[in-house]
């Protein structure tokens, strides 16, 4: 889940009733908004289970160093069962596939919302443009690419809120565990993202969630370039936050993303909180920084990404 911490194809579907329009082709983590920019007190409150962007409390899902070593050993059993199969990756090389991606706009009564497909569009460049690795001459490129599959909008006032989310999710979601269900909502968080070893015992939620406002062009001040969903699309892949684990030689399963101990703000560059080798990598996709400090995937969360793909979602 991705926070503010003072940030942290089908058919038309029926909706608060009915109907709505449909553009044709083209696992859980979370985020928190400013508290001038919080909506009301019955909003969206994440489970246990979600993982964040930023915030306050317990904005990601509690995962203990048992519980990573689980999923580290499980993912090892799935890759070696994959090749035994032929379904893997030849050695040195990387998994690369088209995701077909599916935004849901969930708008209320009164439109509120309802993001262009300029957004879309837009935002649909940023995914392409940050998996690719084309920010920075230091980021990796995953070899993952997007491409727009369709546009679901909804008109229903609870939905807009991410009320009866669960609900509206398995009502609404489209395609396999290879698709990227974005549903853009209203509520306290930039996003929220469900994991790829959770696909199997609950296919019907996984995706991610994202404030409309966080799309490109969006009223977010220092959030509103798209990078919100880069941040929960990388959970979505199987990346963890950038300090998971703190200030530990585990920390995020990545050995080139250095140990953090705490998320960041803004983009203070030169910070160091952990006494371990390397500057804090605030300019990782997969920390709290402002869109504008993000810039990269190492190599390390490229395989990482690779290695969760052919186990979880091929």
């Amino acid at each position: 889940m991705r926070s503010f911490i003072t940030r942290p194809r089908a058919l038309a579907v029926l909706l608060a009733g009915t109907a709505l329009t449909f553009s044709p082709l083209g696992g859980q983590a979370t985020a928190k908004l400013p508290v001038d920019q919080l909506p009301s007190a019955d909003c969206f409150v994440p489970p246990a289970g979600a993982s964040a962007r930023g915030g306050h409390g317990p904005d990601t899902r509690e995962v203990s160093a048992a519980e990573q070593k689980a999923i580290e050993a499980r993912t090892a059993q799935l890759l070696k069962a994959k090749a035994a199969r032929g379904i893997a990756v030849p050695q040195g090389a990387l998994a690369a596939a088209n995701v077909p991606v599916y935004f849901h706009v969930m708008r209320d009564a009164a439109g509120n919302g309802d993001v262009t497909d300029t957004q879309i569009s837009q935002q649909m460049a940023v995914l392409n443009k940050t998996f690719g690795g084309q920010e920075s001459s230091a980021a990796a490129n995953t070899g993952f690419t997007f491409t727009l599959a369709g546009t679901f909008r909804y008109n229903n006032n609870n939905w807009h809120k991410d009320k009866q989310s669960s609900t509206y999710r398995k009502q609404t979601r489209k395609g396999g565990a290879n698709a990227l269900n974005i549903w853009l909502v209203d509520f306290a968080y930039l996003g929220i993202a469900t994991f790829p070893w959770d696909y199997s015992r609950n296919p019907g939620v996984d995706g991610i969630r994202v404030h409309y406002d966080s799309l490109p062009g969006g009223g977010i001040a220092n959030y509103n370039l798209g990078e919100t969903a880069t941040h929960e699309a990388g959970h979505w892949f199987g990346l963890y936050h950038t300090f998971q684990g703190g200030c530990t030689s585990t920390n995020d399963e990545v050995t080139d993303t250095p140990a953090q101990s705490s998320s960041t703000n803004g983009c203070p560059e030169g910070r160091d909180s952990c006494s371990l080798p390397g500057l804090d990598p605030i300019h990782n996709y997969m920390d709290y920084s402002y869109d504008s400090c993000y810039n990269q995937f190492t190599p390390g969360q490229s395989t990482r990404i690779s290695n969760m793909w052919t186990a979880y979602r091929a």
